[in-house]
C-alpha cells in the first residue's frame, strides 16, 4: 500500500491504511449534483471493493489539518483499438475509476486552487509509475461524465479522446455498464 506520496501541502494515503478513514470519508461532500455517485461510491462502495481486490482507493488529505482534500480510485485494465477491419490491438492501461475533490474541503479553504491537477500530478501520475515498475502500463484512462465543461476541464488535464469511430469500437469491447453514458479519454505514461 502506497502511504508515502506527498508535496508540501498534502499527503496521499491508502483508504484503509488508517480506521480512522472510514469515519472521515462520511463527511465527504462533491459540489455537483452529476457528482453524487462518486460520493456514495466512496462512502458505501470503496471498503468492499478493496477487500475483493476491485478498486485501490487513496485519500489525499491536508498535511497540517489531516482533512480529506480528495480522493480518487485506480484499477488495472485495458484499451482496445481497432487496427483493421478484422482485429484489434490491446494496450495495456490503468483506469481511473473515480476522482474528485471535496466539497467540505473547497469550502473551509476558498483560496485554494487547481486540487486536481495537484492532486493528479502529484499523486495519481507518480503512483501509476511506481505501478509501471512492476507491470507493464502504457496509458491512464477514465470515463468521464459527459459535461463539457469537465471534458475541457480533463483536456487540460492531458487528457485526449479518440476519434468517434475509434471510441465506438472501444465502447462495444471494454466499456463497463456502469459507465455507460460517460465519454472515454486517456493519456499517455
Amino acid at each position: 500500500m502506497v502511504n508515502f506520496l506527498k508535496n508540501d501541502s498534502y499527503y496521499c494515503e491508502h483508504l484503509l491504511a488508517n480506521p480512522e478513514n472510514l469515519r472521515k470519508i462520511k463527511d465527504f461532500s462533491t459540489v455537483k449534483k452529476s457528482g453524487k455517485g462518486l460520493e456514495a461510491y466512496l462512502k458505501n462502495q470503496a471498503e468492499y471493493d478493496e477487500l475483493n481486490h476491485l478498486n485501490s482507493t487513496y485519500l489525499v488529505k491536508d498535511i497540517d489539518t489531516d482533512e480529506i482534500v480528495a480522493f480518487f480510485s485506480i484499477k488495472t485494465g485495458l484499451m482496445t483499438l481497432e487496427n483493421n477491419q478484422e482485429s484489434f490491438d490491446t494496450i495495456p492501461a490503468v483506469e481511473l475509476s473515480n476522482f474528485a475533490v471535496n466539497n467540505e474541503y473547497r469550502k473551509k479553504y476558498p483560496k485554494t486552487k487547481y486540487l486536481g491537477r495537484t492532486i493528479l500530478n502529484a499523486f495519481v501520475l507518480p503512483l501509476i509509475k511506481q505501478v509501471q515498475k512492476a507491470v507493464a502500463v502504457r496509458a491512464l484512462y477514465i470515463y468521464a461524465l459527459p459535461e463539457e465543461k469537465l471534458i475541457d476541464h480533463y483536456k487540460l488535464l492531458g487528457f485526449r479522446r479518440l476519434s468517434f469511430e475509434k471510441e465506438l469500437f472501444l465502447h462495444k469491447h471494454v466499456k463497463p455498464r456502469y459507465d455507460k453514458s460517460c465519454i472515454f479519454m486517456y493519456q499517455a505514461v
